[in-house]
C-alpha cells in the first residue's frame, strides 16, 4: 500500500527526530576531554590525550579557544643541547612563529618553562592536521605509489622548503623526512612540520649537528651547512616514498649510515628505481657536493614534475 504524500513526509520527520535524538544521547554520554594545562597567553588548553612521542619531543592534542579549533601542543626538551644552542633554539622557535605559507604549519605560539631536571623546556603550538604524517598516510596506499599522487606531494613539500629557503633570513628546517611532513586525507593538503629543529641561517653557516641520521646530508657531520641539507633529505624522502625502504635499512647501526654518508654511498634502495626523470630528481638531490644540487625552487621545474 502506498501512502499519502503527508503520512509519508510525517514518517520521514520521526524517523530524523528519532536519529537526532539518539545522536544527542550519545554525545551526552561522552565524556568530555580532560583539560591538564594552559599556556601562558590563556589561549590554549591541552588535553591528556597525547598524539606521539619521540626522544625530546612529546605531542598532544589541545584546543584554540580563541578561534575555536584543536591544535597540536608541543613539549621540546633541550637537556641534550649545550646551553648556546638551547638558548638559540628558543629564540628561533619564537621566530619560526612569524611563518606564513599554505605548505608550512602554522606555529601560533612558543614559551619556555622550567623542566624537572632543573633545566628548561620549550613548548609551542602548531596547527593540527586531520590525517597525521605522511609516512603513515602512505601506509594507506595498496602497492607503489602512484605518479599523480607523487608529484602531488613533492610539489607541495617543495613550495613549503622554497618559501623557507626564501625567507630573511632563511630559514632551514634540518629534520625533514616522510615523519615530519603532514597531510590533510580530506583536501590533499600536505605541509611541512616539526619546526622546532628548524634554524635560522647565519649570513654564512650554520654550526650544530641535529636531524635525523638517515636523512643528514654529508655537510651536516662537518658542522657547516646551509639550506641545501634540505635538498638532499628531500631527496631521501622522495625515494622512501617510491620505495617504502627507509633509506640506509641495509645498515645495523648509525655508525655505519656516518661511514656510507660521508663517502657519497647511496642507499641501497636507490637500486629499485629505473633510470629515468624520477631517479634523476632524487639523484640531484643526493649530490654528495651541496653546491651542485639544485634549489628547491629550480626542482619545482624538473622534468619529473
Amino acid at each position: 500500500m502506498v501512502l499519502p504524500s503527508d503520512a509519508s513526509s510525517s514518517c520521514r520527520t520521526t524517523e530524523d527526530e528519532r536519529i537526532r535524538a539518539a545522536e544527542a544521547d550519545d554525545d551526552d554520554d561522552e565524556p568530555p576531554p580532560q583539560v591538564v594545562d594552559r599556556d601562558p597567553s590563556g589561549r590554549f588548553i591541552r588535553y591528556a590525550e597525547p598524539l606521539g612521542k619521540g626522544a625530546y619531543k612529546t605531542v598532544w592534542r589541545a584546543f584554540d579557544e580563541e578561534e575555536g579549533v584543536e591544535v597540536a601542543w608541543n613539549q621540546l626538551r633541550v637537556d641534550h643541547l649545550t646551553t648556546l644552542d638551547a638558548g638559540k633554539l628558543r629564540s628561533e622557535v619564537t621566530l619560526l612563529s612569524a611563518l606564513r605559507h599554505p605548505n608550512v604549519i602554522r606555529l601560533y605560539y612558543a614559551w619556555t618553562a622550567p623542566a624537572a631536571n632543573g633545566g628548561e623546556t620549550v613548548y609551542f603550538v602548531t596547527e593540527l592536521m586531520t590525517s597525521g604524517t605522511l609516512k603513515r598516510y602512505l601506509r594507506k596506499t595498496s602497492g607503489g605509489i602512484r605518479p599523480k599522487f607523487l608529484k602531488l606531494i613533492c610539489r607541495q613539500v617543495l613550495s613549503g622548503l622554497s618559501y623557507l629557503h626564501n625567507c630573511h633570513p632563511p630559514v632551514i628546517h634540518r629534520d625533514l623526512k616522510c615523519e615530519n611532513i603532514f597531510v590533510n586525507g580530506n583536501t590533499g593538503e600536505v605541509k611541512l612540520g616539526d619546526l622546532g629543529l628548524a634554524t635560522v641561517k647565519p649570513l654564512r653557516h650554520v654550526t650544530s649537528v641535529i636531524g635525523t641520521p638517515e636523512f643528514m646530508a654529508p655537510e651536516l657531520y662537518d658542522e657547516k651547512y646551509d639550506e641545501k641539507v634540505d635538498v638532499y633529505a628531500f631527496g631521501m624522502c622522495v625515494l622512501e616514498m617510491v620505495t617504502k625502504d627507509y633509506p640506509y635499512s641495509e645498515c645495523t647501526n648509525q655508525a655505519q649510515i656516518y661511514k656510507k654518508v660521508t663517502n657519497g654511498i647511496k642507499p641501497l634502495a636507490l637500486d629499485k628505481i629505473e633510470q629515468g626523470p624520477l631517479r634523476e630528481l632524487i639523484e640531484a638531490c643526493l649530490r654528495f657536493n651541496p653546491e651542485e644540487r639544485p634549489t628547491a625552487a629550480e626542482l619545482l621545474h624538473h622534468p619529473f614534475l
